[in-house]
């Protein structure tokens, strides 16, 4: 299979004699992964067909297989648009992921051999690389692939499968949200679990995947912003908005005169005369 050309680290991993869609849909799907396509990027669909050398018709195929893993957006007569997740949805995919990968680490624990432990530190190895030489794509699409490959030491493909779609999903929430959860913090929870599970320690694995999955998504923004003009106002400047004290009101002094009401609109009608009801100026 050909590299696709929106992949700057590589193709991802695809069956030989996969089709057109399925590398359409792996690429677009890497690239969100690798943070390399923005939340609510339109996808124009001849402009991905000139790109992949291939129909429209193979391009919407691919971009429909993205809407149902909800990675894309396709909106009546605007197009596709890469998703963007809303705070519940994002809320619902971290419980979701903790759910799975709890149970799956602790199946792992007890089972674990000593092969699968050096394909761990392997891959731990090309994390620590990515990291250091700042390739954020790399180190994004590692640092995400490690729950993928604890999930196909289990030897289960569907769940693979589900991770892996999970995972895109919480690329794209982590962009959205702009996660303050930094690469180096994510490689180095990644090695405590290793240790952990080469170790065979349940109950360390279990609350270390806590800690790291509780850690990213506290890192999200995910607390709506507030919306009352005056708090906002008031929270981003000094004394200038605070309120001014009320002036007492001083007595008018007896040889002082009163101002006289201004006349009403009403008043001044009857007091102008009405251009119909004056006589017209005789000639001298």
């Amino acid at each position: 299979m050909s590299v696709s050309p929106l992949s700057s680290t590589g193709s991802a991993t695809l069956p030989p004699g996969s089709s057109m869609t399925e590398q359409i849909t792996a690429a677009i799907t890497q690239a969100i992964v690798e943070r390399r396509l923005m939340p609510g990027t339109k996808l124009v669909e001849q402009q991905l067909a000139d790109i992949f050398q291939c129909s429209r018709t193979l391009v919407r195929q691919a971009l429909n297989q993205l809407s149902r893993d909800r990675l894309v957006k396709l909106e009546p007569a605007r197009g596709a648009f890469v998703a963007q997740p809303g705070v519940e949805e994002a809320r619902q995919v971290f419980e979701v992921r903790k759910m799975l990968e709890a149970a799956m680490l602790a199946d792992l624990c007890r089972h674990i051999t000593p092969a699968q432990v050096r394909q761990l530190r392997a891959h731990l190895k090309q994390e620590r690389e990515a990291v250091s030489r700042t390739d954020v794509p790399g180190r994004t699409r590692l640092l995400a692939d490690f729950h993928v490959v604890l999930a196909r030491m289990q030897g289960n493909a569907v769940l693979a499968q589900i991770l892996a779609d999970l995972l895109s999903r919480s690329s794209l929430i982590a962009l959205m949200y702009q996660s303050s959860h930094s690469a180096a913090e994510s490689q180095a929870e990644h090695e405590a679990l290793v240790d952990a599970l080469e170790a065979r320690d349940e109950q360390a694995a279990l609350q270390l995947l806590e800690t790291h999955l509780g850690n990213v998504e506290a890192n999200l923004r995910l607390h709506p912003r507030v919306q009352d003009l005056k708090a906002v106002l008031q929270a981003g400047t000094g004394p200038a908005l605070k309120r001014r004290p009320k002036l007492a009101a001083l007595p008018i002094s007896e040889s002082e005169p009163k101002l006289k009401p201004k006349a009403t609109a009403k008043a001044n009608a009857k007091a102008k005369p009405s251009l119909k009801s004056t006589p017209k100026a005789r000639r001298a």
